[in-house]
C-alpha cells in the first residue's frame, strides 16, 4: 500500500471537502428553498449521509484486504455502515418519522467513524495525512448532517 502522505495529495484534499458540498447545498435549500423544497432538501440530506457512510465501510473493507494482518473485526465493521443506512432507511418505508431520527443516527455514526480508522491502523506507518484528513471530514459531514436533523 502506499504511504498515506502520497495519497493525501492536493486533488484527494480538494475532492474530499468538495464533497461536503452536497450537504450544504442540502441545508441551503431546507434554509430558503420555501415548504415545498424543505421535505426534499432533508431527504436529499438523508440519503447523502447514507451514501457516504456506506462507502467508509467499503474503504474499511478494502484496508483490511490491503494491510497486513488486519484486524480480524475489521470484515465485520466494513459492513456495519451499510446495515446501519439500511435500517435508518427502514422508519419512512414502514410510515413512522422520517427522516430527521435517521439524520441524527447518521450524523451521530459520521462522527464517530474515524475512531473506527484509529483501530485499524492503530500501530502501522504513514496513516496520518489520512487519519487527519479522514477527521476533518467525517466531523464536517457529521455536523452538517446533524444541523440538517436538527432544522
Amino acid at each position: 500500500m502506499r504511504e498515506a502522505k502520497d495519497i493525501v495529495n492536493g486533488s484527494a484534499r480538494l475532492l474530499g471537502y468538495s464533497g461536503l458540498l452536497p450537504q450544504m447545498a442540502a441545508i441551503g435549500t431546507m434554509l430558503t428553498g420555501g415548504p415545498e423544497l424543505y421535505w426534499t432538501a432533508m431527504a436529499v440530506a438523508y440519503g447523502y449521509a447514507a451514501f457516504i457512510f456506506s462507502f467508509l465501510g467499503g474503504v474499511w473493507w478494502g484496508l483490511g484486504l490491503s494491510i497486513a494482518q488486519p484486524p480480524r473485526w475489521i470484515f465485520v465493521a466494513a459492513v456495519m455502515p451499510s446495515l446501519i443506512a439500511l435500517a435508518t432507511y427502514l422508519p419512512w418505508v414502514l410510515g413512522w418519522d422520517w427522516p430527521r431520527p435517521s439524520l441524527m443516527i447518521l450524523a451521530v455514526a459520521l462522527i464517530a467513524s474515524p475512531l473506527v480508522d484509529r483501530l485499524i491502523v492503530r500501530g502501522r506507518e504513514g496513516f496520518g495525512g489520512w487519519l487527519q484528513l479522514r477527521w476533518h471530514l467525517s466531523l464536517g459531514l457529521g455536523g452538517l448532517t446533524l444541523l440538517a436533523g436538527l432544522l
